[in-house]
């Protein structure tokens, strides 16, 4: 039997192969918001195997997340949804209300404990950037929450037509409006990861370890003069361990 962890973000759904034990499969994903997406969902859904159990975790709109949890009932396995706690797995949030706290950067907070000794600043550059620090405890400090480098860009084009410029490429002092409105808003966002690690270290008293995931994390990764370390398949990573510590609690 297989268990199937499946990511449901604001852009894409991420699905990958479990065993508990072991480590994540390999991930496919798809744009939920392309044509080919239903047609996608269910092509992998004749690969999955009845009895094989499926966890969801989703951030995505209710409508959507109630089709996708409808296609796995539909097809016999029913889907277990991870939501956020205030302790789970060595983890305490900070949030007072755990409801209030997306499930995506809680299972990063998992996913970082089991990963090892923190402190950890986990840095999600997808739909939105996220940043949130946990220490050696296991004790999530809080984090913040800011417009990606491309919503950054999509606002003043909204605003401000003349800056309606796609492209361009980052650099230090740019010569060209797409490519210093690509640097300006990679480097602002850059400047807040690297202004939270400064603060991170200051309350701490020790430097936390970075780590870099979604879609834009590579990208982010370049323009950082930080160590970090690339986690794309992070948020599943913690479904997995959200997993295990269901079924230890279960037993």
């Amino acid at each position: 039997m297989t268990t199937w962890l499946l990511d449901l973000g604001n852009t894409r759904l991420k699905v990958a192969a479990w065993q508990p034990g072991q480590g994540v499969g390999v991930v496919q994903a798809w744009t939920h918001g392309a044509a080919d997406f239903a047609p996608l969902l269910q092509r992998w859904l004749a690969g999955v195997q009845a009895g094989d159990d499926c966890w969801l975790a989703s951030v995505a709109g209710s409508q959507l997340t109630a089709a996708v949890a409808e296609a796995l009932a539909s097809h016999g396995n029913p889907a277990a949804r991870a939501r956020p706690r205030a302790e789970c797995a060595g983890v305490r949030i900070a949030y007072a209300e755990p409801s209030r706290l997306g499930v995506d950067r809680f299972l990063a907070l998992l996913a970082a404990h089991a990963r090892g000794e923190g402190p950890w600043l986990l840095v999600s550059a997808g739909s939105a950037l996220t940043v949130d620090l946990m220490d050696a405890a296991g004790l999530h400090r809080g984090g913040l929450i800011a417009p990606s480098p491309e919503h950054m860009r999509s606002a003043l084009a909204a605003r401000f037509p003349a800056l309606a410029f796609a492209g361009g490429e980052a650099s230090d002092f740019a010569a060209d409006t797409a490519d210093a409105l690509a640097s300006g808003s990679l480097g602002a966002a850059a400047g807040l990861v690297e202004r939270s690690h400064r603060r991170a270290t200051r309350l701490l008293g020790v430097a936390p370890r970075v780590l870099l995931s979604g879609g834009g994390g590579q990208r982010l990764a370049s323009a950082l003069e930080l160590d970090v370390e690339l986690a794309p398949a992070l948020v599943l990573e913690g479904l997995a361990v959200y997993a295990a510590h269901a079924a230890g609690s279960d037993s």
